[in-house]
């Protein structure tokens, strides 16, 4: 029989009308948190955001108390009671990911930060750079650690340029004479005034390193499921400027350094 066509546009519009709310529904945010832990490395931990070399977690982007930096911690706080958890460390390398999560699934968070990795490219030299392959693995011994905590919503933030730091940074002496005083990642940022052949091939294969690590945290968060959330390269494409790097080292986020981090996370996390 042939279906007029007022009668098949009824039928879609009901068949439109049946489906809507389950997209809704699925697309909507998770409960919002009761305790929340980040992991991560010295980003995390607001290492000199506030103080000489020393960490500064109030102001940290994920879990901080500062306001000026809004941290996920104060966007969720207002909406219920929420303990937070600030587990990362400064220094730490993909291989510390698995015994942070531990941490963080023993004191019951329902929300996971991670940002971790930069320094697994940023070290004394390219060659001591850590494989894709073994980040890989410890990318997702971690995440399988989390997992043990099945109704844990987890967010993974992208590895920053670092290849950008070298652009705003490589033309102030004051930040040639930290990066080389304080040897703050020599494979990219050693003879930042180099233009010859082998050094600018060396710092595209550090940033190229850099775009392989967050191909993996995008293909192992996928894996992982509908509760981890990849930032879709934020970080790593945010045009940092000079004046948001801590003029101690020129290389860690200071306090609006850290704002932002907070603004550019917090739009690719889960829409509370």
């Amino acid at each position: 029989m042939r279906v007029r066509p007022l009668r098949a546009l009824i039928v879609l519009v009901a068949a439109l009308v049946l489906v809507a709310p389950a997209t809704a529904a699925s697309a909507a945010a998770p409960p919002v948190p009761r305790t929340m832990a980040s992991l991560g490395d010295s980003i995390t931990r607001g290492f000199n955001a506030c103080g000489w070399y020393s960490d500064c977690p109030s102001r940290s982007w994920s879990t901080g108390t500062t306001s000026s930096v809004n941290s996920h911690y104060l966007r969720l706080a207002p909406k219920g009671t929420l303990l937070a958890y600030n587990d990362a460390k400064t220094g730490a390398k993909m291989s510390s990911l698995a015994g942070q999560a531990g941490s963080a699934v023993a004191q019951g968070a329902d929300y996971v930060t991670v940002l971790l990795g930069a320094n697994d490219a940023c070290t004394s030299s390219e060659s001591t750079m850590t494989s894709v392959g073994t980040f890989d693995a410890q990318v997702r011994q971690g995440l399988a650690v989390l997992a043990q905590r099945p109704s844990t919503y987890v967010f993974v933030a992208s590895i920053p340029d670092v290849k950008r730091l070298w652009q705003v940074g490589k033309d102030s002496s004051s930040a040639r004479t930290a990066w080389s005083l304080f040897g703050i990642c020599q494979s990219m940022l050693a003879n930042p005034r180099s233009t010859t052949t082998s050094d600018v091939a060396r710092r595209d294969r550090v940033q190229q390193r850099v775009r392989d690590y967050n191909g993996v945290l995008a293909k192992a968060c996928a894996d992982y499921g509908d509760h981890c959330r990849y930032d879709g390269g934020a970080v790593f494409g945010y045009p940092f400027a000079l004046s948001q790097l801590s003029t101690w080292d020129y290389f860690h986020p200071n306090t609006s350094g850290q704002a932002v981090l907070a603004q550019v996370t917090w739009a690719a996390s889960y829409g509370w």
